[in-house]
């Protein structure tokens, strides 16, 4: 598995700009991958890459968020750790004393892609992210731009990453978030603070994701 970074515990303020609401949330200490998901990891552990193509050390993207879970505990179990997934059908329970991996909730994903920095990125975008400006609009290979002040690479651009958490159950659902923005966006997706949201099972080829694990 690639290096996961220790995050040291904190607090970040998540915004949501179509309610216009915001809320902080106490992170516990966790560590998280410095490099998304490649697709030679995906491949290594799941025995074939999503169809698309690609170079292997690129994100892996055309992943569901199930796709992701599965992952996960495929990973938990080659290294020896205990899985953190319940899978029963579509329900998916997370054990939290689990030590295997894990997606990152959104608010350790916001507060990671931070760095303890305040505005709305980390760095010069250009310095640190692809996005449809710089891209060619294609997906790069992953841990090309700069990293965050933590050691974070592409948590802006290049691909979305999924997380944990569901969106808004009340209007939306069972849909869950995605953070970071792709290598088709505008410069405007591409923002610590963005939320985005897709079903489940939908794949799409600028969406990938990252593993975390408990402190």
């Amino acid at each position: 598995m690639d290096t996961l970074i220790a995050v040291p515990a904190g607090e970040v303020t998540l915004s949501d700009r179509r309610t216009q609401t915001s809320w902080p949330v106490e992170v516990a200490a966790f560590r998280l991958a410095a490099l998304p998901v490649t697709r030679e990891l995906y491949a290594e552990i799941i025995g074939r890459c999503p169809v698309g193509g690609g170079d292997d050390a690129q994100p892996v993207t055309d992943v569901t968020w199930w796709d992701t879970v599965l992952f996960c505990n495929a990973l938990s179990a080659r290294d020896g750790l205990a899985p953190v997934y319940g899978v029963a059908g579509e329900d998916v329970t997370w054990d939290r004393d689990a030590d295997g991996y894990r997606l990152p909730s959104e608010a350790e994903w916001e507060y990671a892609c931070r760095a303890g920095t305040s505005g709305p990125r980390y760095g010069p975008l250009d310095e640190v992210a692809w996005y449809r400006d710089n891209s060619g609009e294609r997906l790069r290979e992953a841990g090309r731009k700069t990293p965050n002040a933590w050691g974070f690479h592409d948590m802006l651009g290049n691909a979305w990453d999924w997380c944990w958490d569901v969106y808004d159950a009340t209007v939306y659902g069972g849909y869950r978030v995605l953070r970071g923005g792709g290598w088709f966006d505008e410069h405007w997706s591409c923002r610590a603070s963005v939320r985005r949201r897709s079903h489940p099972s939908l794949t799409l080829d600028d969406v990938g994701f990252r593993v975390a694990r408990n402190a």
